[in-house]
């Protein structure tokens, strides 16, 4: 990668920053001062110091957070609209958001800087179960949710969703529906297409992430030995789709 994106990655500036560091000639690869802002660098193998100071990789890792309404799943947004890199510190300013939640929704957002797993947790091929709580407008029938689980034809292909029904009242229920892909405002889409538009929608789940006790806002990162657990999972989830 740039060395200047290695640098942001490692929290010792923002890339525009580290760009100003390397033409000011403190930056240095493997006891070579570099200037050139086109200079790529192997995390594994290259040794880089700024100030004589050796910048280490920072470690992989998983942060979950309850995304809230009103904040783009994104890292940066044109518009200045509030989005899920408010919520990380700076020395966490690598990881990024597995999937997207829209403006209205709210729940479970995983973020890391592992790379690999989220290619895995992304992809429909490995069939990771996205979970989420929904209340709509008016009560499904019976064979409406039978309807989901045989599957439902969208403009962009045909989509099931295992459904629950979780609670209902005169006019609305909430629902528990679990999808194993991400395509863009899905379960939005399919609850419209059943003529129950979505009122509320909070994703609890994600692949082996479970949003739990986590408050709206609040962020949690898991512990190393939380984190290669999940890693595993994931991983071995992928030998099990080669099998089939």
């Amino acid at each position: 990668m740039r060395l200047q994106k290695f640098l942001s990655q490692c929290g010792v500036a923002s890339r525009r920053h580290a760009e100003q560091l390397i033409r000011e000639g403190v930056v240095e690869v493997n006891d070579r001062i570099v200037r050139d802002l086109g200079v790529k660098v192997n995390p594994d193998k290259d040794l880089v110091r700024v100030r004589r100071r050796i910048v280490k990789p920072p470690h992989k890792g998983v942060i979950l957070l309850n995304k809230p309404r009103g904040v783009v799943s994104t890292m940066s947004d044109p518009e200045g609209r509030p989005t899920v890199a408010d919520f990380l510190t700076r020395e966490h300013r690598a990881y990024f958001p597995v999937g997207r939640l829209d403006w209205e929704s709210t729940g479970l957002m995983v973020l890391t800087n592992d790379g690999e797993i989220a290619e895995r947790l992304m992809h429909p091929r490995y069939g990771f179960e996205r979970i989420y709580h929904v209340r709509v407008e008016g009560v499904l029938t019976e064979r409406q949710l039978e309807r989901m689980g045989e599957g439902v034809r969208l403009e962009d292909g045909l989509i099931r969703a295992r459904s629950k029904l979780l609670k209902r009242d005169q006019d609305t229920c909430w629902l528990e529906l679990s999808v194993s892909e991400g395509r863009n405002r899905v379960v939005r889409r399919l609850m419209d297409k059943l003529r129950h538009p979505v009122m509320k929608l909070k994703r609890v789940a994600y692949g082996p992430f479970r949003l739990g006790n986590l408050q709206t806002g609040e962020i949690r990162k898991l512990t190393q030995s939380e984190y290669e657990a999940s890693r595993r999972r994931i991983l071995s989830q992928k030998e099990r789709a080669k099998e089939r």
